[in-house]
């Protein structure tokens, strides 16, 4: 189980994330909210390592993350909202690169690799340069990457951007499959949808505050609202989005 218990992150002085408390599940997804700027971005960093708190800690399986920072990460994937890779290098070369800082015996990786290529329609790809690729095809190596030393605990942060419908689709049952085989998933997304399809609980994040955090089914009955979308429109949108739409139409057909 990973655990965050009364997570801060501040940047000059600036509270980007205040005292979050919440824990996602092993077997289960759990869906990650929260409109731009809230703070999601920042705790999924914290979890990784890449930055860590200002006060509180991160717990993974009962340990602190940080008490052994590497052995934490053998365990971990992450997929980031960006995508940083090495452009000059190829698809392949980047993962068998990934596959030996994780120092994963050379035959198996390259069977992972090879496999994980073919069933992200990538592999005709695979000796091109990604600064050739387009945006979808990035992802999949960013989650191929993720995948290879097949983790315990996957982040991910916006999976789903720039893949084609029939990717996402795949996307979706993998993430699913995971979960059921006993990982935890914390799962980012504005696709409000497919997190009502796949997550068994939800955390609600709103100007680095957690609003909710719950069962959707238990936020349905609780909220008396009958979507994910419109629970989160009550909790985490400040503006009325149909009068803003309005408006905007009205200075366009005015």
């Amino acid at each position: 189980m990973l655990e965050l218990q009364h997570v801060s992150k501040h940047f000059s002085g600036i509270p980007a994330v205040d005292n979050i408390s919440f824990s996602a599940r092993a077997g289960e997804v759990t869906g990650y909210l929260g409109p731009n700027g809230s703070g999601k971005s920042t705790t999924m960093k914290m979890i990784t390592g890449l930055i860590e708190p200002t006060f509180g800690e991160i717990f993974f399986d009962g340990a602190p993350t940080l008490a052994d920072p590497i052995a934490f990460k053998r365990r971990m994937g992450y997929v980031p909202e960006e995508p940083y890779l090495y452009h000059h290098l190829s698809g392949a070369e980047y993962l068998t690169m990934v596959s030996e800082l994780r120092d994963l015996p050379r035959r198996l990786s390259q069977e992972r690799i090879e496999g994980l290529l073919q069933l992200f329609s990538l592999h005709g790809d695979r000796h091109a340069s990604i600064q050739g690729y387009s945006k979808g095809m990035r992802q999949k190596i960013l989650l191929i990457a993720a995948l290879l030393h097949n983790p315990d605990l996957l982040l991910l942060d916006e999976p789903f951007s720039g893949l084609d419908v029939a990717s996402a689709l795949v996307l979706r049952a993998l993430i699913e499959e995971l979960a059921c085989r006993g990982k935890v998933v914390l799962f980012s997304s504005h696709e409000l949808d497919t997190v009502e399809r796949i997550s068994a609980r939800v955390v609600i994040l709103h100007k680095g505050h957690v609003v909710a955090n719950d069962e959707i089914e238990r936020l349905r009955g609780l909220m008396d609202l009958p979507t994910l979308e419109e629970i989160f429109s009550e909790l985490a949108v400040e503006q009325d989005s149909r009068s803003v739409a309005q408006q905007m139409v009205g200075l366009i057909d005015g």
